[in-house]
């Protein structure tokens, strides 16, 4: 059986047929190898057991009763996931640190015939590979920053942009976040920091350093999620293409792009208790009664006027400053049709 000649390297990752991550369920929700299924050998529960077993008896017993475990749980994924793969399929696989859990499977697999391989290290291996990428990466692309206050249609601009074939590092989909206090999906939560870093590293490790890359003016945190140094300082360092949009055109994508507040008004009513202390109780309570009266535009607007444009601005102001070669984009309104002009315009230009 032909071995590698070096550990696969993150670039090299997408030259296997696929990625398997053996570790148990809940290692792999915390983080992963996008991309990777998740066959475990041991589960939570069976992981948890032999633990405690090498705790209360010895190494031995542990390792004896481990072994029938994993066997069987192998032996599961063999008839079942593996079960079609053809003779030259070949799987990377990992476990925590490169050893029993993903040697067990990487054995089998290789005794059937199979080009599997190990990733040396493991995921402690990956996990340190993606710290120091998050390092280096960014500083090797050309940006260019969509900067525009709440509602201005940054995200829709960057889909359009995206479409007419250019660059784009979307980092609120990658946090699944719009980036303010209301900007939670319904129905989603976060990924952890450590997947987010993941898919940031995987997503910069895909992009071409001879093209600009467009990406949102971001501040230092998305939702819960922080975005990195590095990153931060070179699109800080970048020029700005400045939307000006009309405030009634962002009142109404606004309006759509957050219509479940106004099937679900007390989720709105929760987010913006928290401005009490920001903007006035007597504020808050203003804007808590145009909820009640259903005045969805009075309120959206009022909310941009009072709190989103004002805290914009100062940010704005703070890192991302004016430049001599920034661009200014206006847009009257922001339905795909225009939106779809305005990219091939950036791009033209």
């Amino acid at each position: 059986m032909d071995k590698p000649a070096s550990a696969p390297t993150l670039a090299q990752l997408s030259s296997f047929d696929e990625i398997i991550d053996v570790r148990s369920p809940s290692e792999f929700a915390e983080d992963h190898i996008p991309g990777a299924v998740n066959l475990p050998v041991l589960d939570d529960a069976q992981r948890a057991q032999i633990g405690t077993l090498h705790k209360l008896a010895s190494a031995f017993e542990a390792k004896k009763a481990g072994a029938g475990l994993v066997s069987r749980n192998i032996a599961r994924h063999l008839e079942t996931h593996f079960a079609a793969k053809p003779i030259g399929y070949r799987p990377l696989i990992y476990c925590w640190r490169g050893g029993n859990r993903s040697g067990s499977l990487t054995h089998v697999l290789q005794k059937i015939g199979f080009r599997a391989e190990a990733l040396p290290g493991g995921y402690k291996t990956y996990r340190r590979a993606v710290r120091e990428e998050l390092e280096t990466l960014p500083a090797q692309f050309r940006y260019r920053v969509l900067c525009g206050p709440t509602g201005s249609g940054k995200s829709r601009l960057l889909a359009a942009l995206a479409r007419a074939g250019a660059q784009v590092l979307d980092l609120e989909a990658l946090a699944q976040h719009r980036g303010s206090l209301l900007g939670l999906p319904p129905d989603g939560a976060q990924p952890s920091q450590k997947y987010f870093d993941s898919l940031l590293a995987a997503a910069l490790r895909g992009l071409d350093g001879q093209r600009p890359v467009y990406v949102e003016a971001e501040s230092k945190k998305i939702g819960n999620l922080g975005v990195h140094d590095a990153l931060l300082a070179a699109m800080r360092a970048s020029p700005c293409v400045r939307l000006d949009v009309p405030l009634p055109a962002r009142v109404r994508l606004l309006l759509e792009d957050y219509d479940h507040f106004l099937a679900q008004p007390e989720l709105l009513t929760g987010q913006l208790a928290y401005l009490a202390e920001l903007r006035g109780h007597a504020v808050v309570e203003r804007w808590l009664q145009l909820i009640r009266a259903g005045q969805w535009q009075a309120l959206v607007q009022s909310l941009l006027e009072e709190h989103y444009d004002p805290a914009y601005a100062r940010s704005l102001a703070r890192n991302y400053p004016a430049r001599a070669d920034d661009g200014t984009l206006h847009l009257a309104a922001l339905d795909a049709s225009s939106l779809n002009e305005a990219a091939r315009q950036l791009l033209a230009g």
